[in-house]
């Protein structure tokens, strides 16, 4: 049974088409994995993309895509099949590490973030970010931003030791805040996002339609659906 709107105190959300614009932040990181994966062979990295959810006739990430709801150990598992664990490790690092710097380089964040994030906290909410990228990557990425000092807590797949949908991300930012996960609402643009909200026992489990999901891909697990996290301060402050 989901909780109601004026016992929430705290926001968990997903970083990726939740906070920045997906596919405008990560084409650019994707293809540049993909021509490394590909020794610059530029019809190569494109069917990589493909491979990893980009829809060229879209020019977007498809939502459940590897590259939108996945890990980059994902990505390497579904790249390089064949690696052996030292080779898939090596490989994962190195992904992870460009994933880091590029991530930062090319952030770019949805309307209104920096003035939604601030009105939230205003507001009394503890924030925080849940994602499936690396704990690094989405600390870079909100420092780019110059957001760092307005979350309480980042979180990323290797912060834990199983990643969305498993419960894990809320349970440590329970733990990090003092919270129940009753109190706190999840919010993200991918159906991984939700179900971690539900396996976790969160209060709520909120879809933003800024991401790379439909309205009707999210209707069957958020208790509410909003365009983007823009619409949060006016929702909470009617409670």
């Amino acid at each position: 049974m989901p909780s109601s709107l004026s016992s929430i105190r705290g926001i968990l959300f997903d970083k990726d088409g939740t906070l920045i614009d997906f596919n405008r932040t990560w084409f650019g990181i994707i293809m540049t994995l993909a021509r490394r994966a590909s020794d610059g062979d530029e019809p190569a990295a494109r069917i990589l993309a493909q491979r990893g959810g980009y829809d060229w006739q879209q020019q977007r990430f498809l939502g459940g895509s590897v590259v939108a709801a996945g890990t980059i150990a994902d990505l390497v598992d579904l790249w390089h099949p064949e690696l052996p664990e030292p080779g898939r490790r090596s490989r994962i690092a190195g992904y992870d590490s460009v994933a880091v710097e590029e991530g930062a380089r090319r952030a770019a964040g949805i309307a209104g973030l920096e003035e939604t994030l601030e009105t939230l906290g205003g507001q009394g909410f503890r924030l925080g970010i849940a994602t499936n990228d690396s704990e690094a990557g989405a600390r870079a990425t909100a420092s780019a931003l110059g957001l760092t000092a307005l979350f309480h807590s980042i979180i990323g797949y290797d912060s834990v030791a199983q990643p969305k949908p498993w419960p894990d991300q809320v349970h440590l930012f329970a733990a990090q805040t003092g919270l129940a996960p009753a109190a706190i609402a999840m919010v993200g643009d991918n159906t991984h996002d939700l179900e971690m909200a539900h396996a976790a026992g969160a209060g709520l489990a909120i879809g933003v339609l800024s991401g790379n999901s439909t309205r009707a891909e999210l209707a069957g697990l958020a208790d509410i659906i909003v365009d983007s996290i823009a619409d949060l301060p006016g929702l909470f402050a009617g409670a």
